[in-house]
């Protein structure tokens, strides 16, 4: 394997995924119901645009970028999440 490829299946999206594959289809339809209306609040969402922004005309500070490395982060977690609960309620309609 290349540094890449273990630096690709140690990120913190690829550790999740790993995580909720293992425990997904434990969730109960309730719980995937509950976990879908996870979502980040509007102030999230307009500093995110706001990071956004700045990032397209390489204007953050370092501290900036670390931010939205974090809302990237639980952003990509909440997506897996949502795939994981979809499943569940997809499996239990059936």
């Amino acid at each position: 394997m290349t540094p890449d490829t273990i630096a690709a299946e140690n990120s913190g999206t690829a550790i999740l995924s790993r995580v909720l594959e293992a425990h997904g289809s434990s969730f109960t339809p309730e719980a995937a119901r509950s976990i879908l209306q996870l979502k980040f609040d509007q102030v999230d969402i307009d500093r995110m645009n706001v990071l956004a922004e700045k990032n397209r005309h390489g204007m953050l500070t370092e501290a900036e970028q670390q931010e939205l490395q974090s809302y990237l982060l639980v952003g990509h977690f909440l997506d897996l999440l949502h795939s994981k609960a979809r499943l569940v309620r997809k499996q239990a309609a059936s």
